[in-house]
């Protein structure tokens, strides 16, 4: 998902987007601008409302206006961080269709086709436009985070340090720093690489909330591989505090919720989420285990977004729907093979869990097995993958 550079897009879209909680369907596409996709919850004296209306009316009088066709669809970018609802990524692609099949778009519109191809798990698509943006600018910081980003959720470490080392040059300490700790923090280096975020956080208390809340959630993800819960939700909570609407760090925190069977608060939290797959896979998992009357019919909407996304070749929710099958049904013969699919395309720890836990559920451990060398290979410290990596030995004897 995740997102390294907020100072361009807000920072859920970008690491949501490649880390796998906001790409929770293929974009859907309207058959023109005018076609109503959803009424906002936004009041009509609301800024961004207007903002937005504004951009709409002056794209249908120019619709080859680059300027503004950029300017809509990041914000449309941006409201599927905020919102959950990845229906806005047609949108988005919509306002860009003049220059959406050229081989060399224009560099800002090409840097937004990167971002929506995340969303469709069609990850070689972005980084051929990211490296393409790269080689005419090679400064475009944007370009150069997202494709960090990508690397990093793909397990190409050596390529996504070699980003992180160019971003110093182009963008802030703290998103740069961030970048490098995001690396360091999966192949060997959690300790020094927490503390160093952690410090360059302190030194910056001007950076922007948006700049805030990505480091934050970065520091809660290095707390919690180091088994520190009440350091990861002081880190949480902080995040929270900033007041700014991001459904990666709700799901994030959420999953530290379930990991620590705090239900209620769980439900609190997203009750009114359900547009976002991902939140209402969450809200599910809670009211579940406690045993509310709405958890049934809840499952079954959640089910039925998921056999839509099959019907129309939409893969992107295999890491979740796993999850799903897993938890809610005990399911591990159905849910091994989308844990399997969902490891092809991204290797986080998120992604190599739900294949851990599908592998031991399934009594499959060779299944497990490239999570199980991912393990070996990046020198991951996290203490509950490294468990269940155990259990899948004790399975073999």
């Amino acid at each position: 998902m995740p997102r390294i550079l907020p100072t361009f897009l807000h920072p859920a879209v970008l690491l949501l987007a490649a880390s796998g909680f906001a790409a929770q369907a293929a974009p859907y596409l309207p058959k023109s601008d005018d076609q109503v996709l959803e009424r906002l919850p936004l009041r009509p004296n609301d800024p961004v409302a207007r903002e937005m209306q504004q951009l709409r009316s002056q794209l249908r009088a120019d619709p080859n206006n680059v300027g503004v066709a950029t300017a809509l669809a990041r914000r449309y970018y941006e409201m599927v961080g905020e919102e959950g609802d990845p229906r806005y990524l047609g949108y988005a692609q919509a306002a860009l269709a003049p220059w959406w099949n050229a081989p060399e778009p224009p560099v800002e519109v090409q840097v937004l086709r990167a971002g929506l191809a995340q969303f469709s798990h069609n990850f070689s698509g972005a980084l051929s436009d990211l490296s393409s943006v790269l080689a005419r600018d090679p400064g475009n910081a944007q370009a150069r985070a997202l494709r960090a980003t990508i690397h990093i959720v793909q397990a190409r470490y050596a390529e996504a340090s070699a980003d992180c080392v160019a971003l110093r040059e182009v963008t802030s300490e703290l998103i740069a720093t961030g970048c490098a700790a995001m690396v360091d923090g999966l192949t060997g280096k959690l300790d020094v690489a927490h503390q160093r975020l952690a410090d360059t956080l302190a030194h910056h208390p001007d950076a922007s909330a948006a700049e805030k809340l990505w480091v934050l959630i970065r520091l809660a993800e290095m707390a919690q591989r180091q088994d520190r819960a009440l350091q990861a939700e002081a880190y949480f909570r902080q995040a929270v505090g900033l007041g700014i609407t991001d459904t990666f760090l709700l799901a994030a925190y959420a999953d530290f919720l379930l990991d620590h069977k705090r239900y209620g608060e769980v439900v609190a939290m997203l009750k009114d989420k359900t547009p976002s797959d991902g939140l209402l896979l969450r809200l599910v998992l809670a009211e579940t285990e406690m045993k509310l009357p709405t958890a049934e019919s809840r499952a079954a909407t959640l089910a039925a977004r998921y056999h839509a996304a099959q019907l129309r070749g939409d893969t992107v929710h295999q890491q979740e729907e796993a999850r799903f099958r897993l938890e809610i049904y005990n399911d591990a013969k159905n849910a091994l093979p989308l844990a399997q699919e969902n490891w092809k395309v991204q290797k986080e720890p998120r992604d190599a869990r739900i294949l851990l836990e599908s592998a031991l559920a399934a009594r499959a451990p060779a299944a497990a097995a490239p999570a199980v060398q991912w393990l070996k290979d990046s020198r991951i410290e996290d203490k509950r993958l490294q468990d269940l990596a155990a259990k899948l030995r004790e399975v073999r004897k």
